[in-house]
């Protein structure tokens, strides 16, 4: 088995001003990365990250080790520009990157990025967000009603660079051929539910491009309240003939990403990302493991005491 059709779209959406999602398609490697951080931080922090997996060599490490390292190194350097860059401290990124190796497909994931499995006319979700609203979810103490409203659906309970290490999800799903996986941002996920997801990219099934732009139109559609980014790849018994060896990188890479400049916005613009919910400011809140295992801990206890 190899990659087949791929592709890629982003968009920054209705209501953001800068793109802070990055991407990477590299068969037989694929990444979604959405950054979080003041100013331009969390655009630096995602590029970062993706140009991490794009000039990383991981050695004689395959499966999820393999892309565990990955992410890893990515981790480390996003934490250490945080540390030496004081406009940049505390920004993070979420990653989910997928590895295609003979008949499985590798996963490493950490944040609210998603990875899904279209197979056999279905679409199921192969990622666990690492969100409070998650844990909330698998509590009992929401429903899944409440959760696509909850306040602080954007909170994040594990990010990469926020902390010297990171813990990352990384499995193996059996590939077929005919599979198409998708990975995305939450600016997708929190504006189109699951089945306007199957339906879109089922109805393009044999056309990747379009249903990547079809994803973006309708998270614009239905309000576009975050940067939006799509990759799909399907799963063949040999490579498409006018793609293979194809690669496409979206971030900066190499001295560019080490000359980026960050500024300070301006008051009015800092007023204009409040009056959208922007959500870097929750989002960094939370963005360590133990600070959101820790306000979880708390809503139980006071459900508990209410109860």
């Amino acid at each position: 088995m190899s990659v087949g059709a791929f592709t890629a779209a982003t968009d920054t959406g209705r209501k953001r001003r800068r793109n802070e999602d990055a991407y990477v398609v590299a068969p037989p490697l694929f990444a979604v990365a959405d950054g979080m951080g003041g100013a331009q931080a969390g655009e630096v922090a995602s590029r970062l990250a993706a140009a991490a997996l794009s000039d990383t060599d991981a050695g004689s490490l395959f499966g999820p080790a393999r892309v565990t390292s990955l992410i890893q190194e990515a981790n480390r350097r996003v934490h250490e520009r945080s540390s030496a860059d004081p406009a940049t401290s505390g920004m993070g990124t979420t990653m989910t990157v997928a590895l295609v190796e003979g008949d499985t497909v590798v996963f490493g994931h950490v944040g609210d990025s998603r990875a899904y499995l279209l197979r056999d006319g279905g679409l199921d979700q192969i990622t666990e967000d690492h969100s409070l609203v998650n844990e909330l979810l698998k509590s009992g103490r929401l429903s899944p009603e409440e959760a696509e409203t909850h306040p602080q659906r954007a909170v994040i309970t594990r990010a990469v660079g926020t902390d010297p290490d990171v813990d990352v999800d990384a499995f193996a799903v059996p590939a077929r051929t005919g599979d198409v996986f998708l990975i995305c941002s939450d600016g997708l996920t929190d504006m189109v539910g699951d089945g306007e997801i199957l339906e879109l990219l089922q109805g393009h099934r044999d056309e990747l491009p379009k249903a990547a732009k079809a994803l973006v139109a309708a998270a614009n559609r239905h309000g576009g309240e975050d940067n939006i980014t799509v990759v799909a790849f399907e799963i063949a018994d040999d490579p498409a003939p006018d793609e293979e060896g194809a690669t496409l990188t979206m971030p900066a890479v190499g001295s560019e990403l080490e000359d980026t400049v960050v500024d300070a916005p301006s008051p009015a613009a800092e007023a204009a990302d409040a009056k959208l919910g922007d959500p870097p400011a929750a989002r960094m809140r939370l963005a360590l493991t133990m600070a959101g295992m820790l306000a979880v801990a708390a809503l139980l206890l006071v459900w508990g005491l209410v109860r």
